[in-house]
């Protein structure tokens, strides 16, 4: 069991990374735009080094796991380079992959899988191969506090207790079921979840006693969950890949913004939210 005054410095720690993580990618911000505006004071046609000044708007389709430390790295991108805009869609990978097979129009795609990323891929829908960007491994949220003693992937198993999972079909839940597997355990949750948000979201709501997440989640809920490690999830952690896409609308700036996730600068901001590094 967790116990909240080590789930609160947990939390404090995290917060603090973050902070440091953001405050070291403004100052690398700061330093490009220096570059940047030294560069666009140059004559025009002053040298085949020059580069094209990125405008219009990346669509990036991404995990919903994602979405805070996505939603930051937009945010610096823009600062990076005004005159761009970086929108988002979060959700289940399976979702996104589906949307971007049927045509919706997007730059970029950020799978919570390789296997939500090979719908994309096994349709040529691709600029390139994906890159793995990070990791992530699953926890179980509870109730602040703890009041039910979860203590292991065992205890969800308990009569009684109210478990969410993410459906079977999303990474989040393919996960799951690996490390249920590898602990030989079986469990019946109230409800499937088609994205790893709306599985916590049942915890916070207390609409569910706890669920399977992952550790990144739980860390952006801040004191609204109590997270709970488990051995078994060694057994079921997640590579991210991200990849440009072939009918990208807006091609040259979705590449700077890939090149932000990956960059040193990027990582730092996604370790800090608990991502593992490639």
């Amino acid at each position: 069991m967790i116990r909240p005054v080590c789930r609160t410095r947990r939390t404090l720690r995290a917060a603090g990374a973050a902070t440091a993580a953001l405050l070291a990618l403004s100052a690398c911000s700061s330093g490009s735009d220096s570059s940047d505006s030294a560069r666009s004071q140059k004559p025009a046609g002053s040298g085949p080094s020059s580069p094209a000044k990125l405008s219009g708007t990346v669509t990036v389709f991404a995990a919903a796991s994602l979405k805070e430390s996505f939603t930051a790295l937009g945010k610096e991108f823009e600062k990076q380079h005004p005159g761009t805009k970086v929108t988002f869609s979060f959700g289940g990978s399976d979702s996104l992959a589906a949307g971007i097979t049927g045509g919706a129009p997007a730059d970029v795609f950020a799978a919570a899988s390789p296997k939500t990323m090979a719908m994309v891929t096994g349709r040529r829908d691709a600029a390139g191969p994906p890159v793995t960007f990070v990791r992530n491994q699953l926890e179980i949220a509870t109730l602040p506090g703890n009041p039910d003693k979860v203590s292991s992937l065992k205890d969800l198993t308990r009569p009684g207790l109210k478990v969410v999972l993410c459906d079977r079909t999303v990474p989040c839940g393919a996960a799951a079921r690996k490390a249920l597997a590898a602990g030989g355990l079986e469990l019946t949750p109230v409800s499937y979840e088609q994205d790893v948000k709306s599985a916590l979201t049942k915890v916070e709501l207390k609409e569910a006693d706890a669920a399977v997440v992952y550790k990144t989640d739980v860390r952006a809920a801040g004191g609204k969950v109590e997270g709970v490690e488990f051995p078994e999830s060694a057994q079921a952690v997640n590579d991210y890949p991200i990849t440009l896409l072939k009918n990208a609308p807006n091609a040259p700036a979705a590449k700077a913004f890939v090149a932000l996730v990956r960059s040193a600068a990027g990582q730092r901001v996604l370790t800090a939210a608990g991502f593992l590094k490639p």
